[in-house]
């Protein structure tokens, strides 16, 4: 449970996407106050982007009547330290190298700043406000451009010992012949499983097969996730299919996932979960059919409860309440 006082009952959440750096005020019961945000990739000089980035937080403190209410800032970032609160060489972001964000951010709010990956934040969010409330052992994993994961265990985050554990998306999952992954790597979780990795999927199905389907109507190249969920749930069997072959990928990870940490949950969160039972019900059966007798349906699979529009501000601005 949140615990928080009169004075300060508010904190305030960053989500440092590649395009848009969002951000909120957020109270103890999870509710998003106010949000705003501003373009990351207009501001080449990290410091002109904190400068826009407080500009525009003490505007919104501002006019919501919370001046002097907020006791921390919680930031998800792309290759964000919770050790050191820096952002550390992340390829999509325009500053490179490491960059002190939670220092340079609590100097300019005079509050206290604590910063994570997007992936560790989202599963702060849903052990705080979701569907892991009261759960010391879960893994989050977020299935969107990317896979990402945060995996917590005994009611904390595994870091380990520099700040980097827990990057489930890149486990390697197939060895032989495996797609080549944006790490670098071949046959990553991550090149399978996430948005990217399901229109590959369907590029590489429909190049191998002569099976009618509708996602023949649509160039290759710009096939999407979303694309293969629409075919699917208007019945087209290859769409069908992809889903199929992208849950039983999901579940033999999974699988290892459990016997590394016991989890009582694996919670997922992103647009392809929006894909419900096409995307559970595979998983689940390879589950069943895989894991070692000892944790047999000892695991939920669980949808996160997190809307989308609120997660990512929800799940940077839990950390504010830690620090």
């Amino acid at each position: 449970m949140v615990t928080t006082n009169v004075e300060k009952p508010y904190v305030m959440g960053i989500d440092i996407g590649g395009t848009n750096s969002v951000f909120g005020i957020v109270d103890a019961r999870g509710t998003v106050l106010a949000v705003d945000k501003i373009k990351t990739q207009k501001y080449e000089k990290i410091e002109d982007y904190v400068e826009a980035l407080t500009s525009g937080m003490k505007a919104l403190i501002k006019a919501n009547d919370a001046e002097g209410k907020i006791k921390g800032i919680g930031v998800g970032a792309p290759n964000g330290n919770y050790y050191t609160g820096t952002i550390e060489f992340a390829p999509n972001l325009p500053w490179k190298g490491v960059i002190p964000l939670a220092n340079l951010i609590s100097e300019k709010m005079g509050v206290p700043c604590a910063l994570t990956n997007d992936a560790n934040a989202a599963a702060i969010g849903e052990m705080t406000y979701g569907a892991a409330r009261g759960m010391k052992d879960f893994i989050m994993i977020t299935l969107g451009t990317g896979v990402g994961s945060g995996v917590v265990c005994n009611g904390q985050l595994v870091y380990g010992h520099d700040g980097f554990a827990g990057e489930l998306g890149h486990v390697t999952i197939r060895r032989e012949n495996g797609r080549l992954c944006g790490c670098g790597r071949k046959g990553c979780l991550e090149a399978y499983a996430s948005a990217t990795g399901v229109a590959r999927s369907a590029r590489e199905i429909l190049t191998s097969s002569t099976e009618p389907s509708l996602l023949r109507d649509i160039p290759a190249e710009d096939i999407t996730s979303l694309d293969v969920f629409n075919a699917a749930k208007a019945g087209d069997k290859v769409a069908k299919d992809i889903f199929e072959f992208t849950g039983k990928i999901l579940g033999e990870a999974f699988v290892d996932f459990i016997a590394f940490t016991s989890p009582e949950a694996i919670v997922l969160f992103g647009g392809l979960a929006h894909a419900g039972d096409l995307l559970f019900e595979p998983i689940q059966r390879t589950i069943d059919e895989n894991v070692m007798p000892i944790f047999k349906g000892k695991t939920k699979l669980l949808m996160s409860e997190l809307k989308d529009a609120d997660a990512a501000v929800l799940g940077a601005s839990a950390l504010g309440w830690e620090i």
